[in-house]
């Protein structure tokens, strides 16, 4: 592996609460992933939503951050934003100079993920959707798409964040996503350079299925 390239682009990996972001990073890096995860205490129970993640021990309270080449003169950084509401003011810095991002969603929670896409549209950020197989709800790609109110042209896909090749799998569906809306001539975001906007609240999106 070089310790250089020519291109080094930026990747964020976003989504809810236990998504599990933190995993995916850890699961593709190729170098000893940086992380900041600290041990969940009683305090923070009051604070955040553990619902049908009650075995969750550890939460990235920063980011996280890890690289994987794909070929010898191009990089992608990754950085795996943290979940919980109380930090979302980290998420707009994050997605300064992001060339795209993947979310990860749960399909327990789907509600969770709402945030995360609001705010990459609100940038004109590009993405795509990976479905973390938690084995919860079987719901169709129809059913995700409608409680995510997610546009067609939006690439989705099922992996499982444990598993390297699974991870890289995602990773070349944003990358190939990234090279079509390049070569349609629709670009993959000119604002992103531009100064972050105020957090504002989340509005209403889409429904979870049943």
């Amino acid at each position: 592996m070089s310790r250089t390239a020519d291109n080094g682009l930026k990747i964020v990996v976003v989504g809810g609460f236990g998504v599990g972001k933190t995993t995916l990073v850890r699961s593709v890096s190729e170098i000893r992933p940086l992380s900041t995860e600290e041990t969940m205490t009683r305090a923070g129970e009051t604070v955040d939503d553990l619902d049908g993640i009650r075995t969750k021990t550890s939460t990235t309270v920063a980011f996280d951050f890890g690289r994987i080449s794909v070929d010898a003169r191009t990089v992608l950084y990754l950085f795996g934003a943290p979940g919980q509401e109380r930090f979302w003011f980290l998420w707009d810095r994050l997605f300064s100079g992001t060339l795209g991002a993947v979310v990860l969603v749960d399909t327990r929670r789907l509600a969770d993920s709402w945030y995360a896409i609001d705010r990459l549209e609100h940038h004109g950020t590009p993405f795509v959707v990976a479905r973390n197989d938690f084995g919860g709800p079987v719901h169709t790609d129809e059913q995700v798409r409608e409680a995510l109110d997610l546009p067609d042209h939006v690439p989705m896909v099922t992996c499982d964040a444990r598993s390297r090749a699974s991870s890289k799998n995602v990773l070349i569906t944003l990358v190939e996503h990234l090279h079509h809306l390049s070569t349609a001539g629709r670009g993959t975001s000119a604002e992103l350079t531009a100064e972050p906007t105020a957090v504002t609240a989340t509005p209403a999106r889409g429904s979870t299925p049943q």
